[in-house]
């Protein structure tokens, strides 16, 4: 089977400095509600500063683009290939991930300084003859990753003000309650062969490529997203008090982080209240259920009598229904699809290393920039984190 690369290209990008220029201020946008204290912390492991992210995505133009492409250029500061190096190996020493809030240094002003230098050095060498057709994947590339640390960066946000006593809004807006349909359409398919994976024109991660052939038996999908009031019967049920719906490692997680609900709703006075990117707010019941881990979207689905769909389903059936607000968890692990080999060099330690004890997740929430979702995207996580956008869609 022909093994595709990590650096697929687009042919719909003409102008490079333009989609450079536009991604790159996306994420500055992003930060500009928010206080200086606000870009320095880490309340866990998995959350990174922001300040922290601006300075990575700037690394990585820096470090793959410019320093092996553009001659003369001087790296505007060598200490920060340490700071900023998120997990690529091949790069050097880096700070490891749980002392990135400790880095009071470089200030964020510093890291502004940074990422201006580098864009108008990225300006220079996107009009000059250096920028190459091989180049163009990689430049693609980055420009991806950038996207993908503007979802990072609204999640993580949102955990950082989210875990402050005072739960500061991050915006405020008017906020459209959701319509709710109380039955789901479950829609059905026939057992048969089908084709998964990405294929043709635009930019794929390596992880989707080598489209190929799956037999799937009859199965139904839901037509929609649970919602906060199903997960709320659950809760009332004793969901997570009885043992019999949890694996066995979800059962542990629940005893050990005495767990009674979705991240970031909160038992007020009776009511329950839910923090989001507007603040805390009173639990809207018709919304889909966000924040749940695997552990916990599998759980729900055996109380239903249902089950999670596995990826190929899920990407089967993806044309037949709204996607798009939550990540959605499937019952697939993330392993590679036939053919799959990594790229030599750093490139290669994109998605390929992440590949063992890990679930996939389909779709794209409304934290994912515009653009840069499609229905072969394979997202990954955990078992245990719920700090994502993440939801829950029902099989039989």
């Amino acid at each position: 089977m022909k093994t595709n690369s990590v650096l697929t290209i687009s042919n719909s990008i003409t102008n490079w400095t333009e989609k450079y220029s536009e991604i790159r201020n996306h994420s500055v946008e992003i930060c500009r509600p928010l206080e200086i204290e606000d870009y320095v912390v880490q309340p866990i492991v998995d959350v990174s500063p922001p300040k922290w992210h601006l300075g990575h995505t700037t690394w990585f133009f820096e470090t793959f683009i410019l320093e092996p492409n553009f001659p003369e250029y001087q790296v505007f500061d060598a200490q920060y290939n340490f700071v900023f190096n998120s997990y690529y190996e091949t790069i050097g020493a880096r700070v490891i991930r749980t002392d990135r809030g400790n880095l009071s240094r470089p200030s964020v002003s510093d890291i502004y300084k940074y990422r201006k230098y580098v864009d108008e050095q990225m300006n220079v060498f996107l009009n000059s003859e250096f920028l190459t057709e091989e180049i163009k994947p990689l430049l693609e590339l980055g420009l991806n990753h950038e996207q993908q640390h503007q979802e990072l960066l609204l999640t993580d946000i949102k955990y950082i003000l989210g875990h402050n006593p005072l739960f500061p809004a991050y915006k405020n807006e008017s906020i459209s309650k959701k319509e709710h349909s109380e039955n789901i359409e479950m829609i059905q398919f026939s057992e048969d062969v089908y084709e998964i994976g990405f294929e043709g024109e635009g930019f794929s991660f390596d992880n989707e490529l080598g489209r190929h052939k799956v037999y799937l038996n009859d199965f139904e999908i839901a037509d929609r997203l649970v919602s906060n009031s199903e997960y709320l019967e659950f809760m009332e049920a004793g969901g997570y008090a009885d043992f019999r719906h949890w694996h066995a490692e979800g059962w542990d997680w629940v005893k050990q982080n005495e767990a009674k609900s979705p991240l970031y709703w909160h038992l007020i006075d009776g009511k329950w209240m839910d923090y989001t990117l507007n603040g805390l707010q009173e639990l809207d019941l018709n919304d889909a259920v966000c924040h749940i881990n695997f552990y916990e979207a599998s759980a729900f689905a055996s109380w239903k009598g249902m089950r999670l769909p596995t990826e190929a389903e899920w990407e089967v059936a993806s044309n037949h229904f709204e996607w798009g607000s939550r990540w959605e968890w499937t019952n697939s692990a993330y392993l590679p699809y036939p053919g799959f080999k990594k790229e030599a060099g750093a490139v290669g330690e994109y998605n390929g290393k992440f590949m063992v004890n890990q679930m996939v997740l389909r779709g794209a929430s409304v934290a994912t920039p515009i653009g840069h979702s499609r229905n072969t995207y394979r997202n990954f996580f955990q078992t245990g984190l719920k700090w994502q956008f993440t939801g829950i869609r029902l099989v039989q």
